[in-house]
């Protein structure tokens, strides 16, 4: 389903929202007359399932709204125009959020090119009720909102007015409408082939029942689990896969990346294959802790859920970690109690069929493909490599190490590459938003804080950016050991396998994207007094290693890699290594 016509789309969008209301079981909608809302009002004027309520009177509709909800014990709809219209629910708004009463605030809005420019009955409608709602979102414009998003949106709105952590409650949703405001919906965007909304939520107390239902039908079904930071005990996700015969699909900041059959580290390599990725599609994704951040990943567990897979995600903090929308379960619990619940039903372990053994057989080959085309690089003699270096690092620690990965990058090539472990290091990352600001600052809090010794891995435009945190009192005693390992390619060497790499004049690029930077890291160390030192070979990598990690308070190693064009080309060798030996197996 694609729309093209502007307002058969906001018509389609807003009736896809409504059907999502309808699903989730929302009987009552009040609506105050006004222009901009035609959209929403005429697609909630289609659903004869709803009672529709219009009332001339927007403080007063808002308590109408708040009457039928404590009536109904179901949310109510919402709407109206924009600009003091939508104020004048403010106080509706505040009865329900003390009264914890679930409310999904709809007001229409201006579209972003009104805004800021006179426009009549145009505010700035974000954040219009502060913290009086459980949760508000501002899609832009309806006509630009992806309808991929738009079932999601309709589902997550009702569970956060019904099922978030601070109970029931009002929610508010900001709609931009764009004349014309009339149009006839087009095909609605495929819904769960069931009838239930797209995403049904899960607490706790209420959640055993469901959780057995689910658990006793998966085993003997084709199914992976996701496994993210937070995802619980390893040995818990281990033992749980052990009974459901489900492969672990483990991120290094999982835990979960050890030695073991079912445990699979090499996915974003062998998963690039079409073919390899067709025979190995899920029935079921387990989604424990957080995502992964490869798209690879993230698209293949996309394409499973096209094909009806059954997403399943276990979080206790209402983070909605699910950037594809993809879960058709939310567990807001703690994912400890929830696999040890869980195993506690699963009294067998399950022989390893064609399934596991399919895992198994591609995990291993890819791992000897990569394992072959980095002895290679050592061999000749090029020098370091980004990939080297992650696949390295975790293996050479000290036991009781924790990594810090820098989310560019270094953390993809630790995510990627870094191998399953019989006692792996504790691997964080500031994965809140991504960024990599900050992040020698956080290395020297993680050891100061009792966790370490702690070597970062990061690269050298995270290192300068935050070089001020290399500043330290006069007399300053560190309680811990903090290394930087800097991985330095010069610039951001991220940007290089991204489309601008191709699309833009190389200068351009160099200037406006890989942006390689004057100071040198070692001098820069150096000049704030603290140990540094330069690597350039493999061999030279782990003795300076040893000298510092558990021995100095604070130290940079930087560690000289390939080019970004070399970096860029190795890269693609070890997909073409991994891709040749894994189709071998599925043939």
């Amino acid at each position: 389903m694609s729309v093209t016509n502007p307002s058969e789309r906001q018509a389609t969008f807003c009736a896809t929202l409504v059907d999502e209301w309808v699903r989730g079981g929302v009987t009552h909608a009040v609506l105050c007359p006004g222009s901009r809302s035609t959209p929403l009002a005429l697609a909630l004027a289609g659903r004869p399932e709803l009672a529709l309520h219009v009332r001339l009177d927007e403080r007063g509709a808002g308590f109408f709204a708040v009457g039928l909800a404590v009536a109904s014990g179901r949310p109510t709809v919402l709407v109206t125009t924009s600009g003091t219209a939508a104020v004048e629910l403010h106080p509706a708004v505040v009865e329900a959020d003390q009264g914890g009463v679930p409310l999904v605030v709809a007001t229409a809005d201006r579209p972003p090119e009104l805004h800021d420019v006179g426009a009549p009955q145009t505010i700035d409608q974000s954040r219009l009720y502060a913290d009086a709602v459980r949760w508000s979102f501002t899609p832009g414009s309806a006509v630009a909102f992806p309808e991929t998003a738009w079932r999601s949106l309709g589902a997550r709105a009702l569970a956060e007015a019904t099922k978030g952590p601070l109970g029931p409650g009002p929610v508010h949703l900001n709609l931009s409408f764009a004349e014309p405001l009339v149009g006839v919906p087009g095909p609605l965007p495929a819904g769960r082939p069931d009838g239930q909304p797209w995403h049904q939520t899960v607490r706790e107390r209420s959640g055993r029942s469901v959780l057995m239902g689910l658990v006793r039908r998966w085993p003997g079904r084709r199914g992976v689990v996701v496994a993210g930071a937070g995802a619980g005990p390893p040995e818990q996700v281990l033992a749980l896969s052990e009974r459901l015969g489900f492969p672990v699909l483990a991120d290094p900041r999982s835990g979960c990346r050890v030695a073991h059959d079912d445990v699979v580290a090499a996915a974003d390599a062998f998963l690039r294959q079409d073919d390899v990725a067709a025979a190995l599609r899920p029935e079921v994704v387990l989604h424990l802790g957080s995502p992964w951040q490869s798209k690879v990943l993230g698209a293949f567990v996309a394409d499973a859920a096209a094909a009806g897979a059954e997403v399943v995600g276990v979080d206790p903090y209402w983070r909605w970690a699910d950037p594809e929308r993809l879960v058709t379960t939310h567990h807001a619990t703690d994912p400890g109690d929830w696999t040890r619940f869980a195993i506690g039903l699963l009294h067998d372990v399950v022989d390893p069929g064609e399934w596991q053994t399919r895992w198994r057989t591609t995990e291993a080959a890819a791992q000897r493909a990569i394992d072959e085309v980095l002895a290679g690089e050592a061999e000749t003699g090029s020098g370091l490599s980004e990939p080297g270096v992650a696949r390295w690092l975790p293996g050479a620690l000290p036991e009781g190490t924790t990594v810090l990965a820098a989310a560019s990058m270094p953390g993809r090539d630790l995510e990627w590459y870094a191998p399953p472990l019989a006692a792996p290091p504790v691997v964080r990352a500031n994965r809140g938003v991504n960024g990599i600001d900050g992040l020698v600052a956080t290395a020297q809090g993680l050891a100061e804080g009792g966790e370490g010794p702690v070597v970062a891995l990061l690269g050298d435009l995270a290192f300068l950016h935050d070089v001020s945190s290399l500043v330290r009192p006069l007399g300053a005693k560190e309680r811990g050991s903090c290394t930087l390992l800097v991985v330095d390619n010069g610039g951001g060497g991220i940007f290089s396998f991204l489309p601008q790499a191709g699309a833009v004049d190389p200068v351009r690029f160099e200037l406006l994207f890989a942006t390689p930077q004057a100071p040198d890291v070692v001098e820069v160390a150096r000049g704030f007094g603290l140990p540094a030192f330069d690597v350039t070979r493999v061999d030279e990598l782990a003795p300076t290693m040893e000298k510092v990690v558990g021995r100095e308070p604070l130290a940079v190693v930087r560690a000289r890699v390939l080019d970004h064009a070399a970096n860029v080309e190795l890269h693609e060798r070890l997909h073409a290594a991994v891709a040749a030996a894994v189709t071998g197996v599925q043939r």
